[in-house]
């Protein structure tokens, strides 16, 4: 049996910069990953979203930035 996969989430890493922050539970340095999110179906693009993901460099956890 096979399956088809209809939807497809591209990621490219565009750039990476370093954040000021440190992490919650190591104390390292953080930094900032810019990305270019390609949402196909079936092989057409639908939409184009760039993100910006937060990782410590130390622990290497994934961080979510805090909505004031």
């Amino acid at each position: 049996m096979s399956v088809l996969s209809v939807f497809d989430l591209r990621e490219k890493v565009v750039g990476k910069k370093g954040a000021a922050a440190a992490c919650p539970y190591c104390g390292g340095p953080v930094m900032g990953w810019d990305f270019d999110a390609h949402l196909l179906f079936c092989f057409i693009p639908i939409s184009h979203k760039t993100k910006r993901k937060f990782y410590c460099t130390i622990c290497s956890s994934r961080l979510v930035p805090a909505v004031s």
